[in-house]
């Protein structure tokens, strides 16, 4: 197994040094050293793919660990409406179209539910990485792009669990399916209710003892007892993960967790990459080109239209709403998990899995050039819309910037956020007080005859 990574290690530490001399996402670097260490060039006996795979599986869930802990609630009720709209619309939009692509493409319809599931989630890591190189951190538009990706995470592991159910029985009961969306939207309120009043206490009454050892050490701990309950209850493990991400971005140490875990991010993401890598076959990219190009065309061009819509019907202005939806042109890091999920219960044409890949492998290559297309492209559309869209779009634009300066003269106030008074309020009300009171109650008394000694 040391060999296995070490071999792994070093080839994505070269490669990917490469690729940023080259000025390209990291991320493709590792999954081209994926490809050269693979069983397709050296043989299998160069690597053991279940060493690399037993990696791959605990790096998910740490990728998926620290994507939740970088959700917000704050961000999601302040921009909620774009954030719901716009991931709504590429969502369904997306999956229309990916599923449509599929029958065009003579798949079944499990392959082309797969496939639809795989072609409508963006990479939160490429946009927000070609946002920093672009020098746009601080533009109006990141706000709103960075609520939708956080709402697509959390659309693609509710579309794990469920297409995880469906693939097992092969069918498309709606009622079971209903029942299924039923018992996992309960289990997802329990555990995160529970989880806010409860986490957040018992860090604030230890918090003078976490240094960062401890801290790191307990966020793991809690990390991976959430991942067996969510096995324990019939879920995916990367479900549990996320969500205790969720719960602990909602503590006060947050972004020291975050900070702490980075290095462990980085690691277990190149080997997760790596292992995405590892399942191409060359050869097998030469004879799909075309399936390649078309299903790259179909996200460019997907994302541009549902991801602008969603943002212009959610609120934004419409070169806020373009600038998202050019920054939306790739295939994501779910999009890779959901394609070995549908290889791992052996539901889907193994051909697909190669072209998601490949695809997801060009569009990242492009989207920084696209990005730089949308403001050129929104001038050109203003330049040529009739007086009348050209009056709406003035509009949208005065009501946009009137609402941010009377946001900032509220939060320049000092006045609690709706997320805090949210918050408040079911902290504060009758049943949630007596159930915190009652655990730290039966807490103590516990904890009373070991003082005692």
């Amino acid at each position: 197994m040391v060999h296995d990574l070490y071999i792994l290690m070093i080839t994505a530490g070269v490669v990917s040094l490469l690729f940023k001399l080259l000025k390209q996402p990291v991320v493709l670097g590792y999954i081209v050293a994926g490809i050269l260490v693979g069983p397709h060039l050296f043989g299998e006996k160069f690597v053991d793919m279940e060493n690399v795979e037993t990696w791959g599986n605990i790096g998910v869930l740490f990728v998926l660990f620290c994507i939740g802990l970088e959700f917000r609630m704050k961000n999601l009720f302040e921009s909620g409406k774009v954030a719901l709209i716009g991931a709504a619309t590429i969502v369904v939009g997306m999956m229309l179209l990916g599923y449509g692509v599929g029958r065009l493409a003579e798949l079944d319809s499990m392959n082309s539910l797969f496939l639809a599931a795989m072609l409508c989630m963006s990479s939160t890591t490429i946009v927000m990485k070609a946002v920093d190189e672009a020098g746009l951190g601080k533009a109006r538009f990141v706000k709103g792009a960075t609520s939708i990706l956080i709402f697509e995470d959390i659309v693609a592991v509710v579309l794990m669990v469920l297409l995880s159910s469906i693939a097992v029985k092969n069918s498309f009961e709606g009622v079971e399916l209903l029942k299924k969306v039923g018992v996992l939207a309960l289990t997802l309120a329990v555990w995160f209710i529970v989880g806010i009043l409860i986490i957040p206490t018992l860090f604030r009454w230890v918090r003078k003892y976490l240094n960062d050892e401890i801290l790191i050490v307990l966020s793991l701990g809690l990390c991976l007892g959430m991942v067996l309950t969510a096995e324990e209850a019939g879920f995916s493990s990367a479900l549990g993960a996320f969500v205790m991400g969720m719960i602990l971005a909602e503590t006060k140490e947050s972004h020291r967790i975050e900070h702490l875990m980075a290095p462990l991010k980085n690691v277990f993401a190149a080997i997760f990459f790596v292992s995405v890598g590892m399942m191409i076959n060359p050869s097998s990219l030469a004879e799909y080109w075309p399936s390649i190009l078309i299903v790259a065309v179909v996200v460019i061009v997907g994302m541009i239209v549902f991801g602008t819509l969603g943002c212009w019907w959610g609120g934004e202005t419409l070169k806020d709403a373009m600038q998202t939806g050019f920054a939306f042109v790739q295939i994501g890091e779910f999009s890779f998990i959901i394609a070995a999920l549908g290889s791992k219960l052996n539901v889907t044409d193994p051909a697909i899995y190669p072209i998601i890949v490949a695809a997801s492998v060009l569009t990242t290559f492009l989207t920084p050039y696209i990005m730089k297309a949308a403001v050129p492209c929104y001038d050109f559309l203003y330049k040529h819309a009739s007086p009348r869209l050209r009056d709406k779009i003035d509009r949208r634009e005065q009501h946009v910037a009137q609402a941010e300066q009377a946001e900032l003269a509220v939060t320049d106030d000092g006045s609690p956020t709706r997320a805090d008074k949210v918050r408040h309020a079911v902290r504060r009300t009758v049943v949630t007080k007596r159930l915190v009171n009652l655990f730290f109650k039966n807490m103590s008394e516990n904890d009373q005859p070991a003082n005692d000694k």
